[in-house]
């Protein structure tokens, strides 16, 4: 949960925990009762262990927390006493991890093993040997850490769900968007359209029944028309339905270059690399910047031809569209809602969009969309 700006990474906040709670028990071991030689090496190493091993206690809390209680009673055997702080930071960890079961019966047995191994190897009477494994770990501060651990385990099941209910919100009211986008759509160019197809095609009809010749730019109105009746369709299906997905992407660009020829536009299509499958985002992305790249050029750019470079590379795919239209340098075309589309879309996916004049003369659009590796 830690996500402020300046947060501290958890191997790292694992190990200062770990090394912080080694120190405290081992100057705790060692200032209080404890032997010395070959039995006090052996409890203070006991002592480090048990602290050290809260380094792993996110990836096995469970494990630790076992070894946590070996180490406790270990110490308590050879004759430190020292409150067993490893094991009280374990309990919180496995709880909070939602072990709560395996928690409880964990330091259930903890407790039992503490009780007998004082009253077997430490001399004097019950009470003291009592005393002596209630010190290494108290009853009271085990219920606190198991508190604390189920505490924080429900503030965090209730911030996921928050965070989840948040996205549930936020992705319904994508959808209402969407669908209210459709409706709009529908309404206002469904109608527009279907006239210029019409007329376009009683057009082409009428002049063939005259047995007059019918002038390529007429055939180009009504093959657009009809294109973008289907485009129109597609898009309010996308819109309702987020899981279908536009049909136009990289195998639809031959077609599209071939329609352009039909406006009477010298357009050549070049594909280098070796041609591989590639997310459908970025299909249908370099099938949007290569329609409105060369939409641009018949309206706008008074040129004659244009070429098209697809190049797939191993981690990404290049697009490239260039005119010989009448831009230059010194009079660079204002951006319009064209490029900021193509703009945008090419940000969405991480990619880089390079639209300006050419030196010699024209205007080119270059992209570069990352494809993660896909083959």
């Amino acid at each position: 949960m830690d996500k402020g700006r300046f947060a501290v990474p958890a191997g790292v906040t694992a190990w200062a925990t770990a090394l912080g709670v080694a120190a405290l028990m081992l100057g705790t071991g060692l200032s209080g009762p404890h032997p010395s030689g070959g039995r006090g090496l052996l409890g203070s190493v006991l002592l480090v262990a048990g602290g050290l091993s809260l380094a792993a206690h996110r990836r096995a809390p469970l494990g630790v927390l076992a070894v946590t209680g070996v180490c406790a009673v270990g110490y308590l055997a050879v004759g430190f006493e020292a409150l067993a702080v490893s094991c009280l930071v374990a309990v919180y960890g496995a709880v909070r991890a939602g072990h709560r079961k395996a928690t409880v019966a964990v330091s259930l047995g903890l407790v039992a093993a503490l009780h007998l191994t004082a009253l077997v190897l430490h001399e004097g009477t019950p009470g003291e040997a009592m005393a002596q494994a209630r010190n290494t770990l108290e009853l009271a501060w085990l219920i606190a850490a198991f508190a604390a651990g189920e505490a924080v385990r429900q503030a965090e099941r209730r911030a996921d769900e928050a965070e989840r209910t948040r996205e549930e919100t936020a992705r319904r009211r994508a959808d209402e968007e969407r669908l209210r986008i459709a409706r709009e759509l529908h309404d206002s160019l469904t109608h527009q359209i279907s006239v210029v197809k019409v007329q376009s095609e009683v057009a082409v009809h009428v002049a063939r029944r005259r047995g007059e010749p019918v002038s390529e730019a007429l055939l180009a109105i009504q093959e657009a028309g009809r294109e973008a009746s289907r485009e129109l369709r597609a898009t309010l299906e996308a819109l309702r339905d987020d899981d279908t997905a536009p049909p136009h992407g990289l195998d639809h660009i031959p077609g599209l270059v071939e329609r352009f020829r039909g406006t009477g536009l010298r357009t050549t299509l070049t594909i280098t690399g070796h041609p591989h499958s590639v997310p459908a985002a970025v299909s249908r992305t370099a099938y949007r910047i290569v329609q409105e790249s060369l939409t641009n050029v018949t309206r706008h750019a008074a040129a004659t031809t244009a070429s098209v470079l697809i190049d797939y590379r191993p981690e990404a795919l290049a697009v490239r569209v260039d005119d010989n239209g009448e831009a230059t340098v010194r009079s660079a075309p204002t951006p319009g809602h064209g490029l900021l589309g193509m703009r945008e879309r090419v940000a969405a996916l991480g990619g880089r969009l390079c639209t300006e004049p050419r030196s010699a003369g024209g205007f080119t659009v270059q992209a570069e969309l990352p494809t993660n590796g896909a083959s």
